[in-house]
């Protein structure tokens, strides 16, 4: 099974279970978690159903296209469902099923294995879900976001795209994987993968790079005092990403990183409470109407 048709039928099999398809976020994030889908969805009260195929940058991750299973940029499918459905494992082992997995002949495991992202202040209760010892996908109860505290919790689900086509096609290197329709995941990214990882760990201009993240900061800042969480979200993301290509450039200090997390983890919480407000204040106006 193509890459692509991983992608194409994880959709068609959430849209059935009643979530929305999204567009994967047109921003760097290190992970699906990180997009405005995950972040905004699981805060407030609405109930909201989502799912979407995230491209998702490590630049730390990179082995100039020399390594068959880890790579700088990676893609996720990404599952959002609030509050948390009282079936949640039984409808995620039915979509390996769709897949075409057989969940009685391979052995599946749910280890334990909480997630956290610190420079968003968010964390959760969960599992590292294993095809006979392949990591696949991370399943996740979120308990905070933006440094919230969650009420109702959301489940999360994340799969790991170039894992679950490397199980599924019997491939030992996600280079010998097929994108679809004959066109390889090496003609895609070889390239792409050489040249990031020359760039992040060698390349990069770490006063440049510096410079970015203080603006970036800046105007992340700005906007939250001008009520616009948005855009501000946006810079937020900018700053992870800035940060993270530092850190590949080995251009972070131990002190340094504390810093740049506080700073991060302090403007996602003020971004988050100024979206809880906002929709609150949605909420007691739909009711008043009502």
């Amino acid at each position: 099974m193509s890459l692509q048709d991983i992608i194409l039928k994880l959709q068609e099999y959430w849209a059935n279970n009643g979530c929305y398809i999204a567009s994967g976020y047109d921003n760097e994030v290190g992970a699906g978690t990180m997009t405005p889908d995950t972040f905004f969805r699981v805060l407030g009260k609405k109930p909201w159903k989502v799912a979407y195929w995230q491209p998702s940058r490590r630049p730390d991750d990179g082995r100039y296209a020399q390594n068959p299973n880890r790579v700088q940029k990676h893609n996720q499918f990404q599952v959002i469902m609030k509050p948390v459905p009282p079936d949640g494992q039984y409808l995620y082992l039915k979509s390996l099923q769709y897949l075409g997995v057989d969940i009685h002949n391979h052995d599946i495991k749910f280890d334990e294995d909480n997630w956290a992202s610190p420079s968003l202040g968010a964390w959760g209760v969960g599992w590292q879900v294993m095809c006979d010892g392949l990591e696949i996908s991370q399943f996740t109860y979120f308990q905070q976001a933006g440094g919230i505290e969650l009420n109702p919790n959301s489940m999360e689900i994340t799969y790991g795209i170039e894992r679950l086509a490397a199980f599924l096609d019997v491939k030992n290197s996600i280079y010998d994987l097929e994108w679809g329709n004959h066109v390889t995941y090496a003609h895609l990214r070889t390239e792409e993968e050489r040249q990031f990882s020359i760039y992040n760990f060698e390349y990069a201009d770490i006063k440049l790079l510096r410079n970015l993240y203080s603006m970036y900061q800046k105007e992340a800042t700005r906007l939250v005092a001008a009520d616009l969480y948005l855009p501000a979200f946006d810079y937020v993301l900018k700053c992870s990403h800035t940060f993270n290509i530092l850190d590949a450039r080995k251009a972070v200090s131990v002190a340094e990183r504390n810093v740049f997390m506080a700073t991060m983890r302090n403007l996602a919480g003020a971004i988050a409470q100024k979206y809880v407000e906002a929709t609150d204040n949605e909420t007691r106006n739909e009711a008043n109407h009502e």
